[in-house]
């Protein structure tokens, strides 16, 4: 079953010749169906480079502007699929947009490992760079509208978003077991000196465990058996792998704000639930309250990504233990937003922060209002 995904109008308009379309993403969010749905309408000649394929891989690594040109002979469109395995691959597609301008270049990667550290420099202002996540709420509900969705959210919170969860019911702890083990995060095992992957299953089990929670470096090098400069790494290489993300801390006016510290969160609540084998419903759980707001954070860290919203992300926190779950700064606006999976729970925004940003719009997020957080402006 086909979801129209926000992305796909979004990534035609900006085809064009002598820029490049990057789109990357986890594995297994639909980004191969993305791109046969665009060549699908297509009207010229296009050629696809698959770089699962050794001799793709080999011709693009090493091509002249010559080569290139004989390659592609009249196609109007070239589309080159998991990309990040070609190496050099900056180099190549500077030369595709360099010396062949009017044509048109669809990339994906299925991480931002290489890919990323390899385009940046070659391309500037030669791409336009895209983020496909797991399906997200906003595009169930222009699927099948508002009254089944929120009906699925206690199913979405156990069991995440991504498109084969969704189309095969009844399958689904299977599935993100499959997909949580070291496939999801293979690239970083293909690609990077990884001497002890090991640690890095640890490193997420205690992560899962920790949502929602500032993470502590040192801590976590203690419970993987490590020490800290690797699990900066690691977590670096799981945030380039579309695992996990991070929010920094909000300071600015308050002596006593935290400054340096981290939240995680897990892009997806099912791959979450897999990493530490808990698929229990939502109402038998001590950990709704985490899954919840890990649930609203990617879900709105979705809604940005595809309407290309860019803006400032943290979470608040003073020494004192006062706190506010998540905020954003945009144009000058703060907006703090506090989440209750408990609808009838009494919430008050700590005075220190109201005082300090008198400015600042709040909001309390349940499931009676989280469509207008995660799904603004949506009309069923």
């Amino acid at each position: 079953m086909w979801i129209d995904r926000i992305l796909l109008p979004t990534a035609e308009e900006h085809l064009e010749g002598g820029k490049a379309v990057i789109l990357t993403g986890p594995r297994q969010v639909g980004k191969t169906t993305l791109l046969e749905k665009i060549t699908a309408r297509y009207p010229g000649k296009l050629l696809w480079m698959d770089c699962d394929e050794p001799d793709t891989r080999q011709r693009l690594a090493n091509a002249t502007s010559t080569e290139l040109k004989a390659w592609i002979g009249d196609a109007g469109l070239v589309v080159i699929d998991e990309a990040q395995r070609v190496k050099n691959i900056g180099l190549t597609l500077k030369l595709f947009t360099d010396k062949i301008r009017s044509l048109q270049l669809l990339v994906t990667g299925s991480s931002s490992l290489d890919l990323a550290n390899e385009i940046n420099e070659p391309l500037t202002g030669r791409k336009w760079e895209f983020i496909l996540l797991p399906i997200s709420t906003e595009e169930m509900l222009r699927h099948h509208g508002e009254t089944p969705e929120r009906r699925l959210l206690s199913h979405r919170m156990i069991y995440g978003m991504y498109p084969e969860i969704i189309n095969r019911p009844g399958k689904e702890e299977a599935l993100l077991r499959q997909l949580s083990s070291s496939y999801l995060y293979k690239d970083i095992f293909t690609f990077h000196d990884v001497r002890k992957p090991e640690v890095i299953e640890k490193l997420l089990q205690s992560l899962a465990l920790q949502i929602g929670s500032e993470v502590n470096y040192h801590e976590l090098a203690q419970l993987t058996g490590t020490d800290q400069a690797t699990i900066q790494r690691y977590l670096n290489l799981l945030e380039k792998a579309f695992v996990v993300f991070r929010l920094p801390a909000f300071s600015r006016n308050v002596r006593n704000e935290l400054k340096k510290s981290r939240k995680v969160y897990f892009y997806d609540n099912g791959i979450r639930n897999a990493i530490i084998n808990s698929f229990k419903p939502v109402d038998l759980r001590t950990d709704a309250g985490a899954l919840w707001e890990n649930f609203l954070v990617s879900e709105r860290t979705k809604w940005l990504a595809n309407h290309q919203y860019f803006a400032n992300r943290y979470f608040w926190r003073t020494t004192q233990q006062q706190e506010i779950d998540y905020l954003e700064e945009k144009n000058g606006i703060l907006s703090a937003f506090e989440f209750k999976w408990n609808a009838t729970a009494q919430v008050s925004f700590p005075k220190t922060f109201l005082n300090a940003y008198d400015n600042a719009e709040t909001a309390v997020i349940t499931p009676g209002n989280y469509l207008d957080f995660i799904a603004p402006g949506f009309v069923s």
